[in-house]
């Protein structure tokens, strides 16, 4: 699948996301460390490296793609605790 296939940009060309459900053959993963709820983040690897990223409590709904340098940032920065204020009473 081209970049282009699920690219949804709006008429300024920034990115608004897109149903999840138009990425056919997405294999959805979640943290171990998720609720039982189901109030979860979800990552899957779209072919060509970009990630996409959707709330579980809402499978059909919007999915956000991000690429992967994006990802990585983003990665390093939890690692890093860098967003542990987001999460602290």
């Amino acid at each position: 699948m081209d970049h282009h296939v699920y690219d949804a940009h709006d008429a300024s060309g920034v990115y608004n996301g897109i149903a999840a459900t138009q990425l056919h053959g997405a294999a959805w993963q979640k943290s171990r460390h998720s609720n039982s709820q189901g109030s979860c983040v979800e990552f899957a690897r779209l072919p060509g490296g970009d990630v996409a990223v959707r709330n579980s409590r809402f499978p059909d709904g919007p999915a956000l793609v991000y690429t992967r340098a994006e990802i990585e940032a983003m990665l390093l920065g939890i690692k890093d605790g860098e967003f542990d204020h987001l999460i602290a009473g």
